[in-house]
This record gives C-alpha cells, structure tokens and sequence, in this order.
C-alpha cells in the first residue's frame, strides 16, 4: 500500500456522507455502533489523513513503494531528521480539535466519570483501540511510524498525533505515568518493544486493556481473567423475593444506601445464607452483584493483589456490589494482602463467613451484622417455596415437623427438596427428612462415627420407668421449639437449653440401642465421639478436639454419643502436679462446651459413680439401664428372633430365662451365633444350637456354667 491508497482510505474513513459506514458488518451488530465508537473513530480518521497527506515529506516520495522502508535509514533519512526541532512533532498539525462530550450513557462517558478521563485520555484510548474495531488501522499506523513491524501505536506516535508543538509533546508524558487515570486503574497497557533492550517511554506500544475493549465495543460480558474464581450476577427480581431474612436484606440495604462512603459489610453466619441475603440486597438496589470465591484465586499475594484490582475495576465498570465468599480459606499473608485492598474500593464490598473478620483498611470500616439460620417460621416457608412444583407434598403438619426439626440454611433446604423430587416415589415426610439428614454432618462425619439406627421401641425390653424416661427425652426434644421459643424460655435462661442425657448401667443393658431408638423417633443423626480421636496428651489439643465436635454437631442436627463417658467426665481430683491441673481444666471445659449446647448429648457410662459430680447436676435425665431380671430376659429371648428365622419347636424361652443370667447384649450374640450354626447344619435353629451359643458366650465371658446350674 503506497501513500495515494493510504490518502484513500484515510479521506473515505472520515467521510460524514449519509449511509457510509466502512466499520459497520458484523463489529456493528455486536454493538460497536451503539457504543458510539465508530463515530469517535472518524474525527481520528481525520487526524489521521492529515498525517498521512504530509508523510511524503518526511519520508520521501517513494518510501511508499520501498520494499526496505523502516530496515536502513539513508544519508537522507538522516538529513531530514535533523532538519526537525528536538521534541517537535514531526507531522506539523494544527491543534487537535477537542474531543466531543461522549452520550451520557455510552461506554465512553462511564469511563470517563468513573476515571476522571480527560479529553486527551479518551483520545489515546481510542487511537489505541482502533486496531481492535478495524485491522487496517495496523497498516495506517505502521506507515505514520515508517516501520512496517510497528503495527500498533506507540506513545510516540499518539504524541504526535495529538499535539501541536514541542511544549505539549513534554507536558502529555505524565499522561503515561504510573499514577495516571489510564495507566493507574489499568485501561491502557505499555508494552515495551520486545526488539530493543531497556527501550524509553516513547518505545512502547500503547494497547487497550482486554476487558476495557469488551466494553468499549458495547460487550457486558465478565472479564476473562476473573471467571474461575467470580460470576456476574444481574438484578433479579427472584432474588429479592427470599422466603427468610427480610429484616435482615433491609437492615444491609439501608447501611449501604445511608452511608456516606461505600461500607465492608461482613454478613457473620453461614456462608450460603450470606449469598442469598447479599444477592437479595443487590436485587433490591437494582445493581449486579459480583461473586468471589477467595479460596479459588490462585497464586501467591503479590498475585491476589493484581488480582483484586482487576476486580474492583469490575465493579466500577459494571457499578456492582462485591460480595467475598470464604475469606478464612485464605492463608495469613494473602488475606493481610486482601485487607491492604480493600481501601481501594468504591463501591460495596459485602463479605460472607462465619468466622469473626475486621477491615483494617483505614478508609474503609466495616460494618457486621450477625444472624444465624432461618427460624422455625422461615425455614417452612422456604420447604414450601421449594416444593411449589412437586406434584404431591406431606401435610402441612408434617412440613412443620420438618422446619422445626432440622436447623438448614435456605439453599441446603432448596438442594433437599429437589434431589427428592429428581428421586422416584412420591414426596414424603421420610424422603425428605432422609435428603434433609444427607445435607449436614459432613464436618462431623469427619470427627465422629455415624451410628445406623435400625431398633424401635419394640425392640428394648427395659423397666417401666426408664422406658417412661426414654419417650420423655424425645418429647422434650420434639417440643423444644414451642417451650423455649415461643414460650420464652430460651430468653430466661439465656444459656443450657439443649438436653443431656445419662445413659448408666453395665454392659450390654441396651444403652446404646436406646440412642438408635431416640434417633430414629427423632429422626436426627447419631454420631458416636470417638474418644481414642478426642483425647490428647499435647495440652490444649483435647479442648480443640471438642470445640470442633460440638461446632459441627450445631451445624449436623446431630445427637452426640459419648460411650464409656467415664473416661472424658471423669471427677476433678486435687491438684498434684501439672497433669492434675490441665486434666481437670479438660472436665471444665467440656462441661462448659455441654451447657452451651443447644442439641441433644446421650453419655453412657457403666460406672456412674466416677463422673464428677458438676456434671451430673447439669443432665437433664438421668436413666438407670438394670441388669435384666428373669421376666426381663424372658422377653428379651422372645423378641430377639426374625420373623424370616426357621425355629425349632424344642426352643424354651422360659428355661434359658430362668437357667441363665445374661444381659440383653449377650444373648443378641447367642441368638446369632445359634443361628449360624443352625444354617451350617441346615435345620431350624434348635435349644441344642442355643444351648450351645450359650456355652461359647460364657467362655467369652470368663465363667464356669456350673455356676448357672449347668445346661440341664
């Protein structure tokens, strides 16, 4: 292309004749025309075919068609230069017009409010972004700079297009300082040209920010660069409509409408809860909101650093709030780096954990709001909007069971309700108490063992009275919400409103087949403490051992099962030595962590008079599991058989009850062993195959059955 084409293409670029447009196509409909770039362009191509025309001058009439131009540099090229003054821009150009007010709502006028851009930044701006609306913008500019490798602009070349004498030229270079609009908040990029070592300022290619081009041309997409670890979110009326924490989306909004500078607002409680109320909020201020997973952007501080501020940008691009997911997953100096941040920010920065958090940004200080999960009240209205399009539903009673009983967030109960509804069957209580159970304990799961729950009430055989006291402790348990609640109780008290319960009687008197029968009648988890996992000799490590069990048990719904609890409620005894101290500082605490606690806590124990006696003032029930009496054991020995078990006519239950003094543990295991041994000989289970269990039992258990009056 020689210099009469490019006179050509500059003088048509620049024409106003109605109907011309070289850039419209396919650019056009993406939305680069009603950004109102394309009109910004023509005034440069009018700039730009003024230089072209005296090009010639500088570069002689045939450097067009010089298939070497920009490679040598003859004794002319030289004489020309040096007939130029220093620092004069070499074109000679009239003052360049001011650039027109941009439309009040195009790309171009945002930034230049958002930014503080003044006429001559928008101009580089848009001599920068040319190349990206039109590739033949590259050949223009590599003409103008008589090197055909240099096909963007430099600053150099914007320089001389935009200034009129040798004083501006000097004055316009602290437009390209590090604390300039453009470079400071990273619309522009200054490349250094990679062919030259340590190049100067006028060296460097000026290129627009990728994310500032998408906006330019009219694109509202999120920056590539952030969508591993962020998402854009624009208003949505659904959002707003949230079936819990109306009190509270309107407490964050007014703080965030009433404060004078853009507040931190730290939403204390579950992280889940936190989103929703934050995209509440942001629906309800009609802006976009985006989301932040801090635990997903990589790197090292220096990293998070270019990072956030490649955020914040963001959010004044698109005017969002900015809502922080999991900022304790961040190690001490990222997150020191994130609070240096964050007195950056203009606009809104809502952070979402449950961890205690403080900005000690000076500018900026934070505001916390702590709220727990919905109430019993909410949590029904959230099962009834999530479960608006199931085609059959429990009663209301029982959807009212299922609020009160399990303490979820709004997403956890939306994410139960549809894995039932994706799941064959119709939509039952049981269903949805079974996905509810599967939406927590993972934290505990991991700390504890969860138990299987099989027995019912028909299955334990116990005195009238602790039976009695077993269906007292899952009433209490059920009505815990009406009497603390809404009877007040939980204000009086303050503190101890959940239940402990003492489980206390020797081996195998069915304590641990009484919790199975609490937790299948309350439909909550059973997890048993694993004391081998909780108890430390390191100081201090068994305390922290406990405060993540009763942490996670809160967030499970769950009931704690302490076996052999001796071992962990064991009496203070007098102070000897440092070991004394700190295992009676152990008791303490765990007798704090147990009054503290809203759930319930079944303790067995078969030595009662170990505990210390603190504790046993703070139990709700006390229940005596006894040895069985031979009425006891009759039926016991009645009911511990399956229906599907073949039993042979011969079998006594009288007599192995009177005959024999076991507790309901051994003869589960005698009933067992008897049976494989009956499927072994492939006959109905016999008296002599239970008669023979019974003597293996007491071989296990170290006794003579002479002592038993024999197996007469």
């Amino acid at each position: 292309m020689d210099v009469d084409d490019l006179a050509v293409l500059a003088s048509e670029t620049a024409s106003n004749r109605a109907g011309t447009n070289v850039f419209a196509g396919d650019v056009a409909s993406s939305g680069v025309a009603s950004s109102g770039v394309l009109e910004h362009l023509r005034r440069l191509d009018t700039r730009l075919a003024q230089a072209v025309a005296v090009a010639p001058d500088l570069y002689g009439e045939t450097a067009g068609g010089d298939p070497f131009r920009g490679l040598h540099v003859g004794p002319s090229d030289v004489d020309r230069m040096l007939r130029r003054q220093p620092g004069e821009p070499p074109f000679g150009l009239t003052p360049m017009p001011p650039c027109e007010a941009p439309a009040p709502r195009s790309p171009l006028a945002q930034l230049a409010v958002a930014y503080d851009l003044d006429g001559f930044d928008l101009d580089v701006l848009l001599i920068a972004l040319a190349p990206e609306i039109d590739l033949r913008y590259e050949r223009v500019y590599a003409y103008l700079q008589d090197d055909i490798t240099r096909r963007r602009p430099t600053v150099d070349l914007v320089l001389n297009l935009l200034c009129h004498h040798a004083q501006e030229r000097l004055a316009r270079r602290a437009q390209f300082g590090p604390d300039a609009p453009l470079v400071r908040n990273r619309l522009i990029r200054l490349v250094p040209d990679p062919t030259q070592v340590d190049p100067p300022l006028l060296a460097h290619y000026v290129g627009v920010d990728e994310q500032i081009v998408d906006v330019l041309v009219g694109c509202t997409s999120l920056d590539r660069r952030l969508s591993s670890w962020c998402s854009l979110s624009l208003p949505d009326a659904e959002a707003a409509a949230l079936a819990w924490g109306h009190d509270l989306v309107a407490e964050v909004t007014a703080t965030i409408r009433h404060t004078s500078e853009p507040p931190t607002i730290h939403l204390r409680g579950p992280s889940t809860s936190g989103l929703a109320v934050a995209s509440a909020v942001a629906a309800t201020l009609d802006l976009p909101m985006l989301t932040v997973r801090l635990d997903r952007v990589p790197g090292d501080a220096d990293q998070l650093t270019d990072a956030l501020r490649l955020l914040w940008r963001e959010a004044d691009l698109f005017g969002a709030i900015v809502c922080l997911m999991e900022p304790d997953g961040l190690d001490r100096g990222r997150a020191d780096r994130l609070q240096d941040e964050l007195s950056g920010v203009t606009s809104p920065v809502i952070v979402a954990g449950p961890e205690p958090w403080a900005s000690r940004a000076r500018s900026r200080g934070i505001v916390t709001v702590e709220f727990g999960p919905p109430s019993p009240a909410e949590r029904l209205a959230c099962w009834r909007a999530a479960l608006t399009t199931a085609t059959t539903t429990p009663d209301p009673s029982e959807l009212a069971i299922l609020a009160e009983r399990y303490v979820l967030t709004a997403a956890q109960i939306e994410d139960a309700a549809n894995s039932t509804r994706r799941s064959p069957g119709p939509v039952s209580l049981a269903r949805l108490a079974a996905a509810a159970r599967a939406q927590t304990g993972p934290d505990l799961a991991r700390l504890a063992n969860p138990v299987p729950s099989v027995a019912t009430w028909d299955d334990i055989v116990l005195p009238a009275d602790a039976l009695a006291q077993l269906r007292e402790v899952c009433a209490r348990v059920a009505a815990g919400g009406r009497v603390l609640r809404d009877w007040g109780f939980d204000r009086k008290l303050g503190r101890g409103t959940g239940a402990a319960v003492l489980f206390a009687g020797p081996t195998g008197t069915g304590k641990t087949m009484a919790a199975e029968i609490l937790t299948n009648a309350l439909g909550l988890g059973l997890y048993k403490i694993d004391l081998a996992g909780v108890i430390s000799k390191y100081i201090g490590e068994t305390e922290k051992n406990l405060d993540r069990i009763f942490t996670a048990a809160a967030d499970a719904n769950a009931i704690l099962f302490f076996d052999e609890a001796e071992a962990l409620f064991g009496k203070r005894s007098e102070v000897r030595d440092a070991h004394d101290r700190y295992a009676n500082i152990e008791v303490a605490y765990l007798l704090q962590k147990m009054e503290a606690h809203d759930g319930l806590t079944i303790l067995a124990t078969n030595l009662r008079g170990n505990l210390d006696e603190a504790f046993t003032r703070r139990l709700a029930f006390t229940i005596h599991f006894p040895f069985p009496d031979e009425e006891h054991r009759r039926r016991i020995w009645a009911g511990i058989w399956p229906s599907a078990t073949p039993l042979g006519d011969d079998i006594d239950v009288d007599l192995l009850a009177r005959r024999f003094s076991l507790s309901g543990g051994n003869i589960k295991n005698v009933a067992l062993a008897a049976a494989f041994l009956a499927a072994d000989a492939g006959t109905p289970v016999s008296m002599a195959h239970v008669l023979h269990a019974v003597r293996r039992e007491y071989q296990k258990l170290g006794k003579d059955l002479s002592d038993e009056g024999g197996l007469r």
